[in-house]
């Protein structure tokens, strides 16, 4: 990757700037139909007064500044769509960008860039077609977020064992209805052909099984309370746990900061502004000695 990016990083960079490259070509096609048509209305005639060709440039000079502020507006308002395209992705993941502008004047930079445009992009023949819009992955998870997934993981272990034992229980208790309907049909065919003994023991028997089902009844309601009260466990926990998540990633930012502030403290940082400093100063007076 020539910026450092991954294939799919680089793939957006390269979508990006072709868009703003059509729309570079699109406004300087304005810029020139302007001058052609400049020529083509005005200048008709062999010799013009000083005044004329003042006033036909200094129309032109209006409409060319017109056409390239319109331009830098709708470019800068463009790249604000973007960032707030990126922000709101990392956002969704508790992230927070950050963004150095002093970069954005780096030269070796843009001239990377340039230079990478003007390969006509030929590393985009290796974009995938992706059906669904982006997302921004998280940072490598370690700490607490992976305590967090492996208790996430043992308390849906535990609630898959719960519904496994739900099942069975369940299945115990068809087959026990399946055994009480068919008691009560061999009783009504004893009552055709036995007597009163055997209708006694058929009755036990089923006296039995609706005992046997009653418990199994109670055993199934406990079953589903105990499970209705692990799955409120479970979403306290998932809750707690987030909180808990959020609590830290908010102390590793206040941690960053002071670690920012206490570096900027120091005598190689003071030294490297007061550079930078002395730089920008060498380098605005270059600018007003090109001026003039």
């Amino acid at each position: 990757a020539e910026f450092g990016f991954n294939e799919h990083h680089q793939n957006e960079v390269i979508s990006y700037m072709r868009f703003a490259r059509s729309k570079r070509v699109l406004r300087l096609k304005t810029i020139d139909s302007c001058f052609e048509e400049l020529k083509d209305s005005r200048l008709v005639d062999e010799t013009f007064t000083v005044d004329e060709v003042r006033e036909m440039l200094d129309g032109l000079q209006a409409v060319v500044r017109g056409e390239v502020e319109m331009e830098l507006i709708n470019t800068a308002h463009t790249n604000v769509l973007l960032l707030r395209q990126l922000f709101s992705q990392a956002e969704k993941f508790y992230l927070r960008l950050q963004s150095d502008i002093s970069e954005l004047e780096n030269r070796e930079l843009l001239e990377q860039v340039a230079e990478f445009e003007k390969t006509d992009f030929k590393t985009a023949d290796k974009i995938n077609q992706e059906t669904s819009k982006p997302k921004l992955a998280p940072l490598n998870e370690g700490g607490v977020s992976e305590l967090l997934n492996k208790e996430i993981t043992r308390l849906q272990e535990e609630n898959d064992k719960l519904k496994a034992r739900l099942r069975t229980l369940e299945t115990q208790a068809m087959s026990a209805l399946d055994d009480k309907s068919k008691a009560e049909r061999a009783l009504k065919d004893l009552k055709k052909t036995q007597g009163e003994q055997q209708l006694a023991a058929q009755s036990q028997e089923i006296s039995s099984l609706e005992d046997t089902v009653a418990a199994l009844r109670e055993d199934y309601e406990r079953t589903l309370s105990a499970n209705a009260v692990s799955q409120k466990d479970l979403q306290e926990n998932l809750i707690s746990s987030k909180h808990e998540l959020l609590r830290v990633q908010e102390q590793l930012a206040l941690a960053e900061k002071e670690l920012e502030k206490k570096f900027q403290q120091t005598a190689a940082y003071r030294n490297m502004k007061e550079i930078l400093t002395k730089k920008n100063e060498q380098i605005k007076d270059i600018r007003k000695r090109l001026q003039r």
